[in-house]
């Protein structure tokens, strides 16, 4: 898996009318640095606004999603959004010269296919996922709409659609590797019933739409006069009212194609969570309005459980092993804390310390209520940070490393007998002058045990003994 956020290569624009305005419309997704998200601005209004794509900036999911920061909104914006989230991309800006995105033709492909015509360019920066360890979901009690999320390996989703239709009744589609979303998902179309038809240009919506744009479900039959009114309106020669079907001047893509392109619904709405997810999405019988409310209580999630624990797995093989570990550090009984390093990246590193009921220290504290001293758990976090520094090292094993200073520890829970310390420290300011800052967190299970900021210095061996 590749962990570095990514963003566009340069900049691209696309045209075309509105779904619901009908306006002539252009948007253009331009690069932008690292942890800037998603973001839509309004070219066209006074100090061109900016809207962060956020869940929380939805005010309307009526026919598509609608992102709104006070007088500015922008409409339509799942399509582009799902093509962005698939592709990797983390940081975006988007310009747009009017309410709504273009319809283009009612799908993704042509936002993918610019984004690979321009191409991804990676970042310095981790990308942030935030891992599913237990199941989450969200029902509509009233409709029975609900999308849950389960544990997986890959970000991977399942979806079933129904409805009182004798033309698009049970529907399914399923997409297990984003790598796929071009080749089975981009190209399906957005879909409308003949009976909706009304009631939305009624409400001054799908002023754009045309058989080019939408898949129409003709499965309920009405009187000709009635029929022909509507195709006078959508501006398209009249039809049997006898025969029923689909409506559109390019055949399905799939004969599942609406189910698919709830689908990419869903992966455009949930890409204003604004992180990307590893779990698998199950839905049955998604829309906007859902979708939406899932994507805002993810949201909260998040924010609750900012710093998760890491996946340790005792059954994978370690990067550094306790071999490993004793050639680079000088610590030895009792004072060397680190079993094996699980994980390493270019800013982060993933260490384990086993408090087994043999450790020496639990013998004074306390002989009965034996627990950790906080000091060596922080000792033993930065252990693993030495690691990680003097693995950036040509030579390593000529260098010492040492602590200058320790800010904002906090202890969260007591580690005791039995219990094993999953350390995870990521570099806060990069290596300069042998000089380094960096943030450490020990949890044991699901929960932070403790957490410090802490400054370290390396000294090459040689000019120790000086």
């Amino acid at each position: 898996m590749n962990n570095k956020q990514k963003t566009l290569n340069g900049s691209f624009s696309l045209f075309g009318k509105g779904l619901h305005t009908g306006l002539s419309l252009t948007v253009t997704f331009n690069p932008a640095p690292e942890n800037y998200g998603y973001k839509i601005q309004r070219i066209d209004l006074p100090g061109e606004p900016i809207i962060d794509a956020i869940a929380e900036n939805v005010t309307e999911t009526t026919r598509g999603t609608v992102l709104s920061v006070g007088e500015a909104r922008v409409s339509t914006v799942e399509h582009a959004m799902a093509a962005l989230f698939a592709s990797g991309i983390d940081n975006c800006l988007m310009q747009v010269n009017g309410p709504e995105f273009p319809i283009l033709d009612g799908s993704a492909i042509h936002y993918i296919e610019n984004i690979e015509r321009i191409g991804v360019k990676e970042q310095n920066a981790e990308k942030d996922t935030f891992i599913i360890k237990s199941k989450i979901e969200v029902k509509d009690e009233k409709t029975g709409n609900s999308i849950i999320i389960l544990p997986d390996e890959k970000f991977s989703l399942n979806v079933l659609v129904h409805y009182d239709s004798g033309v698009l009744y049970n529907q399914y589609a399923t997409l297990e590797d984003m790598e796929d979303f071009k080749a089975e998902i981009a190209s399906s179309r957005t879909f409308v019933f003949v009976r909706e038809l009304e009631p939305l240009l009624a409400a001054g919506l799908i002023k754009g739409g045309d058989l080019d744009n939408a898949i129409v479900i003709y499965e309920r039959e009405m009187p000709q006069d009635r029929y022909n009114r509507l195709a006078d309106i959508m501006g398209v020669p009249h039809m049997d009212a006898k025969k029923l079907g689909y409506l559109n001047h390019k055949p399905l893509v799939w004969n599942n194609e609406p189910a698919r392109h709830k689908l990419l619904d869903i992966i455009g709405d949930l890409a204003l969570i604004g992180k990307p997810l590893q779990g698998r999405i199950i839905a049955t019988c998604p829309g906007h309005t859902i979708n939406n409310k899932f994507a805002r209580a993810m949201r909260k999630i998040i924010r609750q459980n900012q710093i998760q624990a890491p996946i340790y797995n005792p059954d994978s093989k370690a990067v550094m092993d306790v071999n490993k570990v004793r050639k680079l550090l000088p610590h030895r009984f009792p004072f060397m804390l680190v079993d094996k390093i699980t994980e390493m990246g270019s800013n982060y590193i993933v260490g384990i310390k086993n408090a087994t009921a043999n450790e020496p220290f639990f013998q004074g504290h306390f002989p009965d209520e034996p627990i950790m001293p906080g000091v060596l758990q922080i000792e033993a976090m930065s252990q693993v940070g030495g690691l990680m520094i003097l693995n950036m090292l040509e030579d390593p094993e000529s260098y010492s490393t040492y602590f200058v200073k320790i800010d904002k520890v906090v202890f969260h829970k007591k580690v005791v007998p039995g219990d094993t310390l999953v350390f995870r420290v990521e570099l806060v300011q990069p290596l300069r002058h042998g000089m380094v800052v960096m943030k450490g967190y020990g949890f044991v299970g699901e929960r932070m045990a403790v957490e410090a900021t802490f400054t370290g210095q390396i000294i090459k061996k040689e000019e120790e003994n000086k």
